[in-house]
């Protein structure tokens, strides 16, 4: 029996058999026409897994311009969120009041600049961090609790802060151009079991033979 079930609302089950309800697929429970959302990524909340849009990117609207991206085999923590371009204020003018979000004949600033919030694949986000709007962050990325990103994240970097900087590199710049062109998230799931040990303990030799 395979260790993920791609399909599954809940993807832990305890020890003594109870499933454990707050951590979700995020693909299998947001249904939004402005998110993408790779398998195996989930998110950790204590609302209903039809609030779970709203809990992770509560500024992304059915009718927003800008996307949220995200990647496959991606951790995030209870507590974290991403705010979206479409939660900003007006910032050129002498006032950030957004008054023209009180009648629907105005309503969006369609004016304003927005861009699509991208998160790579196999990336944790630990507690509370908050992700800014336009983010890029790369593969492999950690992103330390109550951090706030608010520019690019280099794949396989440590970032933490406010604002996020970077910490470290988490390993040497030839293993991380081999892990990026391995990319392992893109293996069938049969394929990545057989490698589990090997993703685990950092055997690069051992991965590249496949």
């Amino acid at each position: 029996m395979p260790l993920l079930d791609a399909t599954a609302t809940h993807p832990i089950t305890l020890p003594d058999g109870t499933v454990y309800r707050d951590t979700v697929y995020l693909k299998n429970v947001i249904d939004h026409p402005r998110m993408e959302i790779g398998d195996y990524s989930y998110f950790t909340h204590s609302g209903k897994p039809e609030d779970t849009a709203t809990v992770l990117a509560p500024y992304l609207g059915h009718a927003c311009r800008e996307r949220l991206i995200i990647g496959k085999f991606v951790q995030i923590a209870r507590g974290s969120y991403f705010i979206t371009s479409s939660a900003n204020h007006p910032m050129a003018g002498f006032t950030t009041y957004p008054f023209r979000i009180f009648k629907p004949e105005t309503f969006g600033y369609k004016d304003l600049p927005v861009k699509d919030t991208v998160v790579g694949h196999d990336v944790w986000i630990g507690h509370d961090a908050a992700i800014m709007p336009g983010v890029h962050i790369g593969n492999g990325a950690i992103i330390a609790a109550r951090a706030i990103v608010t520019r690019d994240v280099p794949p396989y970097s440590v970032v933490g802060g406010n604002p996020a900087e970077t910490i470290r590199m988490r390993f040497p710049a030839e293993v991380i151009e081999a892990l990026l062109a391995l990319a392992w998230w893109d293996w069938p799931l049969d394929k990545i079991e057989a490698n589990l040990k090997a993703l685990e303990q950092g055997d690069m030799v051992a991965l590249q033979k496949n």
